[in-house]
């Protein structure tokens, strides 16, 4: 017969065997921008087609980006972020009209 050994059991370091720690990632708010040519219900469609609103707070957000100037519709990670407001730029622009997004990074907790 052959002279094999089997090794006794290995301990890990603890470093090896400790669950990693999962960080939430960055948030950014998606803010919708007013503009004195896109009609309010415009606003009101796209509030419901991307981001998902009822029609009720479509209506309250579309007045308060009437009114204030701006509102966020939404806090998602960086990516869904971007991917919103393409969306909403590019069903405007072929909507021609001139609505606008920006994204605003949410403070860490």
């Amino acid at each position: 017969m052959s002279d094999i050994h089997m090794p006794e059991i290995v301990h890990k370091p603890d470093a090896e065997t400790t669950e990693p720690q999962l960080q939430r990632p960055p948030m950014y708010s998606v803010v919708m921008l007013n503009d004195d040519f896109t009609p309010m219900d415009f606003v009101v469609d796209i509030l419901v087609r991307y981001f998902h609103k009822s029609e009720e707070t479509a209506n309250t957000l579309m007045l308060q980006i009437h009114l204030q100037g701006s509102a966020v519709c939404g806090v998602f990670p960086r990516g869904i972020a971007e991917t919103k407001i393409h969306q909403v730029e590019a069903a405007s622009r072929s909507g021609g009209h001139p609505l606008r997004c920006i994204m605003e990074r949410e403070p860490d907790e």
